[in-house]
């Protein structure tokens, strides 16, 4: 007979009865009335009034009712916390049982228990089956710390279970591991500050040998476990990965997305030079296609997984076009998602297959998926160039089907690549306008009314199309709106005489019959750009936009780098990071992908020494937006500094407006036209740095070379280097170095735009720094920066700036933002570039300086490999502002005594010993400030050798 009998109700006074019953001193009865008891809690009945009855039944052998009677108490226990009490005993007895099921069944219940006064009574059992010899016990009683620290965490610190849980990490038994991994990252995420997961070599090997002997879901603990990990050098990250790899030939799909993040993340560190990185990537690809051939949701789950890989490593699945081909019978859903795939993947070598593929989905019954096909094709046409032309015939196909939601998404996308080829296939234009009373589409009317307006000069019925959408006005949305206002004053301009009424018409309409303040605004601002200056509105209006890239839908860099670290969790379904969507952000930990190691690094990309710094060393790239506000905070990112530092209140801004528009004021007063150009008279450029303000130590003859003190010719100024390497700014390349010309300092600039799309706005501002080094005027690019074109610049410098002791001294981090995002990168510049021109010290007050300054301030260098003679040295040092006071003869040794003077008003003395002959120097250096002196000799060194 089934169990169903249990949940049949009884005759009168059911509970009277089954008191009774588990009262019996026969065990079969016993055994049938908890039955009934827990059959009544199943379906909701309230049967606490048993308590005590059942607890009774506790002191058995038979485990399964046993079992029964934990399952009543872990229910009631709440209700009923002084009866639970009761129970304390028998889980103390049972937990020292010679069977380990009921050892593991007592110590599992009792962390079920969410009990207060219960809890402490749990401590010495728990104790006791964290070092049982039955691993069953041990991997139970690992799990139960969890729940324990969940319910009183100080209690689990004080009684050593975490210090317990971790040795358990070197357990025998893989399922141990498993476990005692699992509790420590739940803990570890409840308290992300905690350092529990201590890994280390020794731990990571542990756990990767258990590894191959776990259960699946022992397994996905591990490989979470293994993803938070940072190996030390790309040689531990490639053993690694070598020993994960099996994992992708798994059956169990959560086993192999979680194998897929850990190979992903570790792969940020290996070299693409490496035979194993090209081998890695062949093996990556078999189990993702594996995947597709689950049911539908998993297929779904894998996609969104998939769409993240294929964004951060194209290559992995670039032969595996096929595979996301479309089936009659697939979900839309998943249609939907392969469809944004196929795109991401679509290259010059496969655009054919997928251009024909995509013809075919256009003429499928589902609209949604209709509308996304014809959508790919023109993003098809925008990503890869060579196919534009067969993706453009293609459409007006489409087009010619008449069926209305193909022909609107067509002129939408349409509309698209006008905007990435200009003046290429404006000959369809003719084809688009015949369609124009079909269009009943907010976005598709706004996308032929852009087109109209864009190419009104090649229209001749341009001012009568246009007419015809003003009729119903207010009853469009804004969006079409805001757009015929534009289209209609461009319009204007290319043929004023003829659409005078219509343009007076459509302002009147936006400015004074609209509700709405964006219109409203525009309205206002076109109509006073009109009859003020229309030369200037023609420059704003007309004026020729940047190219659109096919980039526009890519997931934000920095946050796919997290979404990566989080493959195989709800975040890389929903494409958010878990704080956009776990309430109360507890345990919300943000990930990032490892740095790159230096081997790898320099492999990929080797980028030169900055200016004046050492041959080995290379320029730190602050990493662009890795931990933005970390960064940033210590950024002072307020205008250019000219002339005496400004209050701090009214300059420094919030790290995170940095990111909006917080860099536009340090453009100016410029003001910004519609396109992105810049109309009305540019300002006047600001003047270098104002040369009578007080600088650093207040020298008010600075500047005055008629005194024959300094040098007319500049100092020594190094090659330019790369600062910024294009790959690091979304195609930016910024080289450059520092020079000092009389008296004036100067960063020269060479930007190059190595992007798809022009560069404009640009700007640029410094950290605070040791000495005070700031921008003197703002960063002027005259003109927008066009794909493959390079722009030198020379920006002025001063040093009233915020002054902040940098680690190295001379170390400068700098931020320039473009119409694109912001990008930070760090240089070193060469300290010779401080030197004052009226450095040249008295003799006398020189003996009594080098006297006063205590000798443990003095340092001595070498400087090797410099085969000059005392007079060239002394000429070569006086361009850079380094002055001999003396010079004199001891034994066959020539002597200079020399002085220089920083910016920041700081002395230098210096002793420099040559023996004519011998190409090795000596150079003692005296100063109040001996951090300086190392640099110092570096500026020596540089000088000397160039």
């Amino acid at each position: 007979m089934t169990d169903s009998k249990y949940f049949t109700t009884t005759k009168k006074g059911e509970i009277f009865e089954l008191k009774a019953e588990l009262n019996s001193d026969k065990k079969e009865k016993k055994k049938e009335a908890v039955k009934k008891v827990i059959a009544s809690m199943t379906v909701g009945k309230d049967v606490s009034a048993l308590f005590p009855d059942v607890v009774n039944c506790m002191q058995t052998d038979n485990l399964e009712l046993k079992k029964l009677v934990y399952l009543y108490l872990m229910n009631y226990a709440k209700s009923q916390p002084d009866m639970a009490i009761m129970a304390v005993n028998t889980f103390v007895k049972d937990c020292e049982d010679p069977n380990p099921l009921i050892r593991a069944l007592a110590v599992r219940t009792m962390g079920c228990i969410r009990v207060d006064k219960i809890t402490e009574y749990l401590c010495e059992p728990l104790r006791k089956c964290l070092k049982d010899e039955d691993p069953y016990v041990r991997k139970t009683a690992a799990v139960c710390v969890a729940k324990l620290h969940d319910i009183n965490a100080q209690l689990v610190e004080d009684q050593g279970f975490l210090d317990t849980l971790k040795d358990l990490i070197s357990d025998s038994n893989p399922m141990v591991v498993a476990n005692a991994v699992a509790a420590l990252s739940e803990i570890a995420e409840s308290h992300p500050s905690s350092d529990l997961l201590d890994l280390n070599p020794q731990s990571i090997n542990k756990l990767l040998t258990a590894l191959n002997e776990c259960t699946e879901w022992g397994q996905i603990f591990i490989l979470d476990c293994l993803a938070n990990y940072t190996p030390k050098d790309d040689r531990e990250a490639q053993s690694i990965c070598e020993r994960v790899t099996p994992r992708l030939s798994h059956a169990n799909s959560a086993v192999v997305l979680s194998a897929v993040k850990v190979l992903m993340k570790f792969m940020e560190m290996l070299s693409k030079d490496l035979d194993y990185y090209g081998t890695l990537l062949k093996k990556l690809a078999p189990p993702l296609v594996t995947l597709l051939s689950a049911e539908p949701e998993l297929q779904y789950v894998a996609l969104r997984n998939i769409n993240l890989i294929v964004q951060k490593r194209p290559e992995i699945l670039k032969h595996e076009m096929k595979v996301f081909f479309v089936k009659y019978n697939d979900p839309i859903y998943v249609k939907l998602e392969k469809l944004d795939i196929m795109i991401r993947l679509a290259s010059q070598a496969n655009i054919a297959q997928v251009l024909a593929e995509l013809k075919e989905y256009a003429t499928e019954v589902d609209v949604d998926f209709v509308r996304k096909a014809v959508r790919a094709i023109g993003r098809c046409a925008i990503k890869v160039e060579q196919s534009a032309e067969r993706c453009v015939s293609t459409l007006l196909d489409l087009i010619q089907t008449k069926v209305n939601y193909v022909v609107q998404e067509a002129i939408v996308v349409i509309k698209d690549i006008f905007r990435k080829y200009p003046n290429k296939y404006e000959s369809v234009i003719a084809t688009l306008c015949e369609n124009l009373d079909s269009l009943d589409e907010p976005e598709a009317r706004a996308a032929m009314i852009w087109i109209v307006g864009e190419y009104a000069e090649r229209i001749d019925n341009a001012d009568e199309l246009l007419e015809s959408f003003l009729e119903g006005f207010h009853d469009e949305s804004t969006q079409v709106q805001l757009q015929l206002l534009t289209a209609i004053v461009k319009l204007f301009l290319k043929k004023p005489t003829e659409t005078q009424e219509l343009v007076q018409q459509v302002l009147s309409l936006a400015t004074q019959d609209s509700d709405n303040p964006d219109l409203r605004d525009r309205g206002y601002i076109y109509w006073r750009l009109l009859s003020t200056d229309p030369v200037a509105a023609k420059e704003v209006v007309l004026a020729e936009k940047p190219l659109i890239s096919e980039e526009t839908d890519l997931i934000e860099p920095t946050l796919l780098d997290e979404l990566i670290c989080y493959i195989g969790t709800l975040a890389s379904v929903y494409h958010k990071p878990p704080s956009a969507f776990v309430e109360g952000g507890r345990g919300v930990v943000h990930k990032s992908l490892p740095p790159r190691t230096a081997s790898s690094e320099s492999t990929e990309s080797p980028e030169t020494a900055p200016a004046g710094a050492p041959p080995g060393e290379q320029p730190d790239v602050v990493p662009t937006q890795g931990d933005l506000l970390g960064d940033l905070l210590n950024l002072d990112l307020g205008p250019p500094v000219s002339g005496p530092p400004l209050a701090a209140s009214s300059v420094q801004m919030g790290a995170v407006d940095l990111l909006g528009g917080g860099l536009d004021s340090l453009m100016g007063d410029e003001p910004e036209g519609i396109g992105g150009t810049n109309f009305a008279a540019p300002p006047t450029a600001a003047a270098p740095a104002n040369l009578s303000a007080p600088m650093g130590s207040g020298l008010s003859d600075l500047f005055d070379l008629t005194s024959g003190v300094g040098s007319l010719s500049g100092s020594y100024v190094a090659p330019k280097a790369v600062w910024l390497p294009a790959m690091k700014a979304k195609g930016l390349e910024i080289s450059g170095t520092f020079t000092r010309q009389v008296g004036a300092i100067s960063m020269d600039l060479q930007l190059t735009n190595k992007a798809l799309q022009v560069m404009t706005d640009f700007a640029i501002q410094f950290n605070r720094n040791s000495f005070g080094l700031a921008p003197a005027a703002p960063l002027q690019v005259h003109a927008p920066l066009s794909p493959n074109q390079t722009v030198e610049i020379s920006l002025p410098l001063n040093t009233v700036g915020s002054v902040m002791k940098m680690e190295p001294l001379n170390n400068l981090q700098v931020a320039v933002k473009n119409n694109i995002d912001v990008f930070y990168f760090s240089t070193l510049y060469p300290l010779h570039i401080l030197f004052v021109e009226d450095g040249k010290m008295d003799r006398q007050m020189f003996l009594a300086t080098w006297k006063d300054i205590p000798n443990e301030n003095e340092a001595q260098f070498q400087i090797r490999d410099c085969p000059l003679n005392a007079e060239a040295v002394s000429s070569k040092l006086q361009n850079s502002n380094v002055f001999t006071i003396a010079k004199r003869n001891v034994e066959a040794q020539d002597m200079l005594y020399q002085s220089l003077r920083l910016t920041n008003g700081i002395w230098v003395l210096a002793e420099l010993r040559i023996q004519p002959g011998n190409p090795n120097f000596t150079l003692s250096l005296k100063c109040r400030a001996p951090e300086v002196s190392q640099h110092v000799c570096q500026a020596y060194e540089t000088i000397l050798k160039n």
